[in-house]
């Protein structure tokens, strides 16, 4: 993962809402702007095989289920972001999207991530 922020481990999506309910007795929480930066390329095959960002949502997606499952007040997760972007701090040098963007072409391919989040969405579970 090519970003310093990403020091927060995959608990905390277990651990906040456990703890907002408990000490601020906050009924929900939702989860926006939750992904990780990579430095994944396009294959020869026209794959992007970002194995670092699968890792890191299921992690972090196994967490909130975790929570849901116990009854603490999450109730919405939003993962950053569909697409590659320009971010204020990396500019366009960091890839943060499900799915690659080719910045002259602006041909776009789904990711491998993009693969796993939407099979969690239709199945609503974690592979």
């Amino acid at each position: 993962m090519a970003s310093p922020s990403l020091i927060i481990g995959p608990e905390i999506a277990y651990r906040a809402p456990r703890h907002l309910k408990q000490i601020r007795n906050v009924n929900e929480v939702y989860y926006t702007e939750n992904g990780c930066s990579s430095n994944d390329r396009l294959a020869p095959d026209g794959h992007v095989y970002d194995t670092d960002r699968v890792m890191y949502l299921r992690a972090h997606l196994h967490q909130a289920h975790r929570a849901v499952s116990e009854g603490w007040p999450v109730k919405g997760y939003f993962l950053w972001s569909l697409m590659d972007n320009f971010k204020w701090a990396d500019g366009y040098g960091k890839r943060f999207g499900l799915y690659y963007v080719d910045f002259k072409t602006q041909d776009r391919k789904p990711r491998l991530s993009a693969d796993l989040y939407r099979q969690t969405i239709r199945t609503n579970t974690v592979a």
